[in-house]
Parts: C-alpha cells; sequence; structure tokens
C-alpha cells in the first residue's frame, strides 16, 4: 500500500550556474540564443494555429491527429459498406455493378481494418502511454511524427486509385490468382500492394517508438508489474507489430513484383506454389486480430474498475493472459485454411492450438465480470460501452471457437456467418472498447466531457444497428448465402434477413451522425464558455494521467512522479481506517500537479512530413514511370540530410521550448525529459538516474 505524502512543491528550475547553462525568464524563452541556426535547417520558429499542428512532435497532439484521421476513413469506410447493403437490399440488385461491388468490400476491409482500427489503437497509445508511466513525450519525438505522416500519406495513397482507375478488388486478403494482372488488371491491386508498403512502416515506426518509451522510461517505481493494463497491452501490441509486419511487407513486395516486373513468386502456371501467399498473409493476419483487439482490451480493463469502483480483479492474470494471448496467436494462423486443401495432420494441429487460445481470452472476459461484481457500478457511457465489449466480444468469441471444429469451419467458410463473427469481434469487441476510450478520455485530453445525453443515444443506437446488421448474418450464413457474391436469387431465401441487416447498417449511420454532432456541439459550447472544465479528474480515476491538469500540459508532469503501487494515484486517495475500510482522504483534483512548469521540450520539425511525402511519390513511379520514383527517392535521401543537420533544439521554436541547462539537447534522447523531482537527478549526459523514496534504484 503507498504511503500518502504531502504534495511536493513544484520545483526550481536548474540552476542556471556552471557551464552551459543559460537563465529560462517567465515566459519559458531563453534570455539568449546560443543555438546554431542553419538557414533552411533552422526549426519551425513560433509555430501557431494550423502550422502548431503540421510541425509538432508532441506525443499528445500526434495521438489526436490520429483519431481524427481515423474517424474520417471511417466515416469513408461507411460509406463504402452502405453501397454494398444498398445492393444486397432485393434480390438480383443493381444498384452497383458487380465488379465496382468487388472494390467496395475490398476497399471497406482494408479501410476499416488498417486505416480505422489501427489508427485508432495508435490515438490513444501515443496519448496515454506517456502520460501512463509518468514520461514527458516518447521516446524519439520526430519519429513520432514521421509515423504519423507517412500514415496519412499512405492512407490517402491507397484510396487515389478510386480516381486512377478504380480500387483494389481482390478482397482486402487479396489472394492469389486473385490479385494476378490476368483478374485485376488495373491498378488498384497495385495500389493497395504499395499503400500498405507505406502504412506499414509508419506501424514499425511507432512500434519500436513505443517499445523504447515503456521500457526505458517508466517513472521511478514504476516496475513492469505496476504498469497500467491499458500500457500493457499496447506493449504487447508493438512486439507483435515488429514480427509480424516485416511477413506481410515481403508478401506485398513479392505481390509488386509480380505485377510490376512480371515476376512469378504466385504464377502457379511458372511453378509457384498456390498457398504461398495465404500462408504469408495469414502468418501476419492472425497477430493481427489481436493488433486489433488487444489495446480495446487495455481500454475496458481501465474503465470497469472506475466505474465499478473496485480495483481490477487479478491484475497480473490480466496482464499475463493478454500476453499469452500475444504468444499463442503465432500458432493459430492455418485455421484459416482449412479448407485448402492442406492435409489432415495440419489441420489437427491448428484446430487444438485455435481451442487453446480461447482460454486466456476467457479468462480475461471472468476476470472483467468479476470486476463489476458487487461493485458500485456507474453506468456513464464509457461504462456501457466497455460493458458492451465484454458481451459482444464473448458472442464472437463463441463462434471463433466453432471455426476450430474443421467440419464446422468447412461448412460455414466463405458464407455470411464468417462475416457476422469476425464482425462481432472487430466492432463489437475492438470499436466498442475504442468508443469506451473515446468518452472516457475525452476530459483528460480537451478539457471537457462530450455530452452524455447524445453519448447515450450514441450508445443505444450502435448497439441495436450492430446487432440487426450481423446477428442475421449467422442465420444467412448457416441457410448458405455465400461472402462477396453481387447478387442473390428470388428463391435463395436470404431477402427478409438482408433487409434487416441493410435497415441495421442506417442505425450505425445515425449512431455515428450523432457523435460527430455530440463532438462539434461540445466543441462549440466549450469555446463560447458554456461548458464546464472537466477538472483534472473527472472519473476518480487510478491511474497517472488524472494526476495532472486537463488538458494535458505541453510537458505532461511538472515533476517527474514518484510510484510505489499499482493504481498508485488511487492510493494518494483512499486509505484503509481502523476498520480497514477505504476511506477517502483526498480528492484527486486537489492534488494533482498544477502544470505551471516549462522544462525543456523538443522542438517543432519540418522534416517528419517532408520524409514522408516521398514515399507516395515512390509509388506513382512504380505503377506509372520510374521517373517519378526517382524524384520521390531524392525527396526521401534530402530530407534525411536536412534531419540529421537540423539543430537539436532552438530556444525561439515555442512556448517552454529552452535549453534543459545540460550538454545533450538531442530531441530524440528520452523526449528531452529530464527529473525536476526531488527523487531524482539528471547525470547531466540525457540519462535519467532516479531513486524511490526509500534510496533504491528504481527499475523492475
Amino acid at each position: 500500500m503507498a504511503i500518502i505524502t504531502d504534495q511536493p512543491e513544484s520545483p526550481d528550475l536548474p540552476d542556471s550556474s556552471g557551464p552551459g547553462t543559460e537563465l529560462e525568464v517567465a515566459d519559458g524563452t531563453s534570455d539568449h540564443d546560443d543555438s546554431p541556426r542553419t538557414g533552411v535547417f533552422a526549426r519551425p520558429t513560433h509555430a501557431t494555429g494550423w502550422r502548431e499542428w503540421l510541425f509538432t512532435v508532441d506525443h499528445k497532439k500526434i495521438g489526436i491527429m490520429y483519431g481524427a484521421l481515423a474517424l474520417f476513413w471511417f466515416l469513408i469506410g461507411g460509406l463504402e459498406i452502405g453501397l454494398v447493403r444498398l445492393q444486397l437490399w432485393a434480390p438480383d440488385g443493381e444498384v452497383i455493378s458487380a465488379d465496382f461491388y468487388n472494390q467496395l468490400f475490398t476497399m471497406h476491409g482494408v479501410t476499416m481494418v488498417f486505416l480505422v482500427i489501427m489508427p485508432l489503437a495508435n490515438a490513444f497509445a501515443n496519448y496515454l502511454v506517456p502520460l501512463q508511466i509518468g514520461a514527458r513525450d516518447v521516446a524519439f519525438p520526430r519519429m513520432n511524427a514521421l509515423g504519423l505522416w507517412i500514415f496519412f500519406f499512405g492512407g490517402i495513397f491507397l484510396n487515389l486509385s478510386w480516381f486512377l482507375g478504380g480500387g483494389a478488388d481482390g478482397g482486402w486478403f487479396a489472394y492469389a490468382p486473385n490479385t494476378g494482372m490476368a483478374y485485376s488488371p488495373g491498378h488498384g491491386m497495385d495500389f493497395y500492394a504499395l499503400g500498405l508498403q507505406i502504412a506499414g512502416i509508419a506501424s514499425l515506426l511507432g512500434a519500436i517508438n513505443l517499445l523504447v518509451t515503456i521500457i526505458n522510461m517508466r517513472c521511478p517505481g514504476m516496475s513492469l508489474l505496476r504498469m497500467p493494463v491499458f500500457t500493457w497491452m499496447i506493449l504487447v501490441v508493438q512486439f507483435l507489430l515488429v514480427f509480424a509486419l516485416p511477413v506481410i511487407t515481403v508478401a506485398l513486395i513479392l505481390l509488386t513484383f509480380d505485377r510490376t516486373f512480371d515476376a512469378n513468386f504466385f504464377n502457379v502456371d511458372a511453378g509457384a506454389d498456390a498457398l504461398l501467399w495465404q500462408h504469408l498473409f495469414w502468418i501476419f493476419g492472425h497477430p493481427e486480430v489481436y493488433i486489433l483487439i488487444l489495446p480495446a482490451f487495455g481500454v475496458v480493463s481501465e474503465t470497469l474498475p472506475v466505474f465499478s469502483r473496485k480495483p481490477l480483479f487479478g491484475y497480473p492474470i490480466v496482464v499475463l493472459s493478454g500476453a499469452a494471448i500475444g504468444f499463442m496467436g503465432w500458432g493459430v494462423w492455418a485455421h484459416h485454411m482449412f479448407t485448402s486443401g492442406m492435409g489432415p495432420v495440419s489441420v489437427a494441429a491448428f484446430s487444438a492450438t485455435t481451442m487453446f487460445i480461447a482460454v486466456p481470452t476467457g479468462v480475461k472476459i471472468l476476470n472483467w465480470i468479476a470486476t463489476m461484481w458487487a461493485g458500485k457500478v456507474r453506468f456513464t457511457v464509457p461504462m456501457m460501452f466497455s460493458v458492451s465489449l465484454v458481451a459482444m466480444f464473448t458472442i464472437g468469441g463463441l463462434s471463433g471457437v466453432m471455426h476450430a471444429i474443421a467440419p464446422a469451419d468447412t461448412q460455414q467458410t466463405d458464407t455470411y456467418f464468417i462475416v457476422a463473427h469476425f464482425h462481432y469481434v472487430l466492432v463489437g469487441g475492438a470499436l466498442m472498447g475504442m468508443f469506451a476510450g473515446m468518452y472516457y478520455w475525452w476530459p483528460k485530453a480537451f478539457g471537457y466531457h462530450l455530452n452524455e445525453r447524445l453519448g447515450r443515444w450514441h450508445f443505444w443506437l450502435m448497439l441495436l444497428g450492430f446487432n440487426v446488421t450481423f446477428g442475421p448474418m449467422h442465420i444467412v450464413g448457416l441457410q448458405g448465402m455465400a461472402r462477396r457474391h453481387s447478387v442473390y436469387g428470388e428463391f435463395d431465401g436470404f431477402e427478409f434477413w438482408n433487409k434487416i441487416a441493410t435497415i441495421g447498417y442506417f442505425f450505425m449511420l445515425i449512431a455515428m451522425v450523432i457523435l460527430a454532432v455530440n463532438i462539434f456541439r461540445t466543441w462549440g459550447r466549450h469555446r463560447r464558455g458554456l461548458e464546464p472544465g472537466a477538472g483534472a479528474d473527472p472519473w476518480d480515476g487510478r491511474t497517472l494521467e488524472w494526476a495532472i491538469p486537463s488538458p494535458v500540459p505541453e510537458h505532461n508532469f511538472d515533476y517527474v512522479p514518484v510510484v510505489s503501487d499499482v493504481d498508485d494515484f488511487w492510493h494518494k486517495k483512499y486509505q484503509p481506517d481502523e476498520t480497514g475500510k477505504l476511506r477517502r482522504i483526498a480528492y484527486g483534483n486537489d492534488i494533482a500537479q498544477i502544470g505551471d512548469q516549462h522544462p525543456h521540450l523538443p522542438s517543432p520539425s519540418y522534416w517528419p512530413i517532408v520524409l514522408a511525402m516521398g514515399m507516395p511519390l515512390i509509388g506513382f513511379g512504380l505503377i506509372y514511370n520510374l521517373w517519378i520514383a526517382g524524384i520521390g527517392l531524392l525527396l526521401l535521401v534530402g530530407s534525411m540530410f536536412g534531419w540529421t543537420l537540423e539543430p537539436a533544439t532552438d530556444p525561439d521554436a515555442g512556448h517552454g521550448h529552452g535549453h534543459d541547462g545540460h550538454g545533450d539537447h538531442d530531441d530524440d534522447h528520452g523526449g528531452g525529459q529530464h527529473d525536476d523531482s526531488p527523487d531524482g537527478h539528471d547525470d547531466g549526459n540525457g540519462v535519467l538516474t532516479a531513486s524511490t523514496p526509500n534510496g533504491e534504484a528504481a527499475g523492475d
């Protein structure tokens, strides 16, 4: 149990005496400028307005932009599948052509997986992980910004195919030979292969950055088994990304060579293995399922304890089960291939592993239920979305275990039963969890709550529409309705349930309109001073992000926190009395840090966005003309040159971006973090050496 002490006063900034130091004045700028200025390589100065967002390396702004981009692509993906549902409203539909239908369901899948759910998880990870571990930024701030802009240009590049001959049309899984020139002669699959490679670079950069951040930048006292569950799940996901992305990258490069340079990696007529693509894709694709769902598991593991007013039941078991899911996810990929003819031994082995992986998932569900059991449950909007994740994901998980039984899987493969299953996992699970996190952490990011009444309308319409859309697909799937067919016959018996599913889609569409109204309405009211501020700790939270002001100051923490327990901030507010019952001893808003310090932070940079621009140019060049690729390559190399010559910091680059009084000013060394707390010090080389209150070195 944590020992409660008075909050330390905000410490003074480092003394200005000594070589290589300078005095910082009250507004956070330096009294003189001895930083090198190198013309075009200088940092942006006084970035405000849109420039502040364009050139930022602040992990919080980057997280918000990831979230905004994901919501934009969610709109696009929703409109794409809306046309599909209209086509299936009645038998022998003629709303769109069969070719356009193929493009729509392909691009919908690609958009929802790679441009919506993955960046939503990235949004929460970028914004929250440094806050939850007590850091001032991620380990490599410029690289973090680079990942954002590569993702941005990758998404734009992928969707420009709509205007340059049509979208990808081989399914989001892109099975050979459907992706060959004989079956997909346009450039849609070229944009698919190159666009996903670009987006994959962004994900890989982000994964390395977050791994280094979580492993190296935890505050004093925060051992691995004191980290919040959300940060734990993000840590597992980054390991999955680091090992899974190279596999799909290899597959996409081979596909690019087949289509662009007449190679024969997937050409069976030339002796290629017919199953090579499927193995490569699903070795990535099944860990990808956990890359999408584990962040949502982390979100509900944070919200359920707060709104049940109980600690998470079995915290170590929840953490270890998440790690087990990540590890076991590598051994189940071929259950996607039971009908491919790979042989009975392989089918039996992957049937067993698919059954086993349900165990750690079931453990999490039981822990969440036990957390709510006998708790003082408050059904706020975040709590409602969290509970819906538990229920909907359980349904999706049960139908998933059914597919571990090879005969059942053989019957259901390529039917709408499979569509229902993975939507209950990815929409009922991942997306519902992301909505829970959005409502939960919105006041932390922006300083005010989203409207609770509109939030409830959003929740109920989303839940109703989701079940009305995807529930009937179980039925028509078992009746034999095939996936990826643009029409069905009048006497097939599918019309009634398809009409119901299409009506459900419009319920979800209305729900998303309500979310948009909620966002813009509360933002407008807040700007006019009509929306009350949320305070530092509006939910009576348990983790470190609630110990600082809302919205979060640019530097995050006035002084680096020191923790001594899981949910350390909660224990600073509640202590057991003589009977052992927890009693409140403080309010979070009263003991939260003030946010009035201006420590050194990494300055904005031009080069992440400029460097990212080179990648789509290379992609266009590979499709149309290699001279364009050469221009992109020159831009890429020139940007790297500018990146290396850019001054490490510039005192004129913005509020609070002066020198930190030490010799190391590299903005990619720990986010410019140094320790202002009385419990630690910077050794002068940019390395944090902190001690716990007992004088022992912090660590694991």
